[in-house]
């Protein structure tokens, strides 16, 4: 039994170290790690909730931290990551005690180096235990106390209580620290959500139906991407908030449909789902091997209507029919703000600099894009942030230089009625505070027909 725990510590400290030298992707990482260790099924929870919660809070424990380090020494990575995730689990994991938490340090610690190094890991932290933690109060600077309360970098806190005021920031932060709850979405050409949530329930997982998205569900308890009912195409696993495109898309009738920037497909596939399997969908990406998940995706569900093709599509408009589909989709390539609960490692790489370059690649996507589209017919810009450069700005220079195209005001009248209340003319933004969903905003843009 003792060998597993150990197992799970320095395998967890194994990939917090690989994210931070190789700024490597968290999630990837971690399924790969739990494949070569053979972590117990058991054990798989922990050393999830260790990695993400030690990322996740890596600015608080760092603060928390300070006071006890000696300065004038020069501590190596790993023994820092140590004392972080250490420090973690004796503040936010109830269940493991103190004094076994710092054991299990101490003892990583000789494993991997000598005893002066296993020494200073036992005095840190047993200091902190006998004086306990500083407290944020000491931060006079309110921005600066937000960023290193909910850890978040300071210039991205500012950013947001610019764009979206104190309060709303302030949520915001919060909520980025707590784990995403997954959703999915009921393929209700198969089956209907009735049905599918009583399948899901007598495989012993505990579902209930969204009370934003008529086809969502929710996941309380498992992995539903293990179940039986996902084997067999009746759902895919998406989050409420990206659900919301195939309302906008407004896509009633079998309409030609583009959707410029698809992988891994779930959005293709709801607009298939929602033409029930009628009209014609066009999928690209710039990747060959994201092409064939889409592919994959749509095959699973059973919807024939789409069709996919590797292409680069800031050079559509050379290699398409120009006014050929009635409605296009660009969910564009985003700093993903919206979406840090499922990624929190990228809250401390992203910069400034990414958000202005990502606006120019933005504009250029519905530059090559926009000509395709008919007459009369719709496009919606979407992203998985809550960033206005990348956001009201994109859309705003877009139509300073496109004046064949117009806002269409007709957003609200075709989403579920919880979601109208977030629309502001022919936009939306949700903030993840909203519903628990990802952040998430949905521009719709009509081209004129005269």
């Amino acid at each position: 039994m003792k060998k597993t725990r150990k197992n799970v510590r320095e395998a967890a400290l194994d990939i917090l170290e690989s994210i931070q030298k190789n700024q490597a992707y968290s999630n990837l990482l971690l399924n790969t790690t739990i494949k070569k260790n053979e972590i117990p099924l058991k054990d798989i929870g922990l050393l999830t909730e260790i990695v993400y919660g030690t990322l996740q809070r890596k600015m608080t424990l760092e603060f928390y931290l300070h006071p006890f380090i000696n300065k004038g020494k020069k501590m190596e990575a790993w023994v820092q990551i140590l004392l972080q995730m250490t420090l973690y689990q004796m503040v936010y994991l109830d269940r493991i005690p103190d004094h076994a938490a710092i054991n299990e340090a101490v003892e990583i610690a000789k494993k991997r180096s000598h005893k002066g190094i296993s020494g200073l890991v036992n005095a840190v932290l047993r200091n902190i235990l006998r004086h306990g933690l500083p407290a944020f109060s000491e931060i006079q600077d309110e921005i600066e106390r937000l960023a290193i309360e909910t850890s978040h970098p300071r210039w991205l806190v500012k950013r947001w209580v610019e764009q979206l005021g104190i309060e709303e920031a302030k949520k915001m932060c919060e909520i980025n620290l707590r784990a995403p709850m997954q959703t999915a979405r009921v393929n209700t050409t198969k089956i209907s959500v009735e049905e599918c949530l009583t399948l899901l329930t007598e495989e012993g997982f505990q579902v209930e139906a969204s009370e934003v998205i008529p086809e969502g569900i929710k996941v309380l308890k498992g992995n539903v991407a293990h179940s039986s009912a996902f084997e067999k195409g009746m759902l895919t696993i998406q989050d409420e908030s990206s659900m919301i495109v195939a309302y906008a898309l407004d896509v009633d009738k079998p309409y030609s449909v583009l959707d410029a920037c698809a992988a891994p497909g779930g959005k293709s596939t709801h607009i298939a789902e929602k033409m029930n399997k009628e009209g014609k969908v066009l999928s690209i990406d710039l990747h060959e091997h994201k092409v064939k998940l889409i592919k994959q995706n749509a095959d699973r569900l059973d919807l024939p209507t789409i069709e996919t093709k590797a292409m680069d599509s800031r050079k559509l408009d050379s290699s398409l029919e120009k006014e050929s589909f009635d409605r296009i989709l660009l969910d564009a390539p985003c700093s993903g703000f919206g979406v840090m609960r499922r990624k929190p490692d990228m809250k401390y790489t992203k910069t400034e600099a990414d958000v202005d370059r990502l606006q120019k690649i933005q504009l250029d996507l519905l530059a090559s894009i926009s000509p395709l589209l008919k007459k009369g017919g719709l496009l919606v810009y979407s992203t998985c942030t809550i960033d206005k450069a990348e956001n009201e700005e994109v859309v705003e220079k877009f139509l300073a230089e496109n004046s064949q195209f117009e806002r269409d005001l007709t957003l609200a009248e075709r989403l579920p009625s919880d979601l109208k209340k977030y629309t502001d003319g022919n936009e939306l933004q949700i903030l993840p505070q909203y519903f628990g969903s990802d952040g998430f905003y949905i521009a719709a843009l009509r081209k004129k027909v005269q």
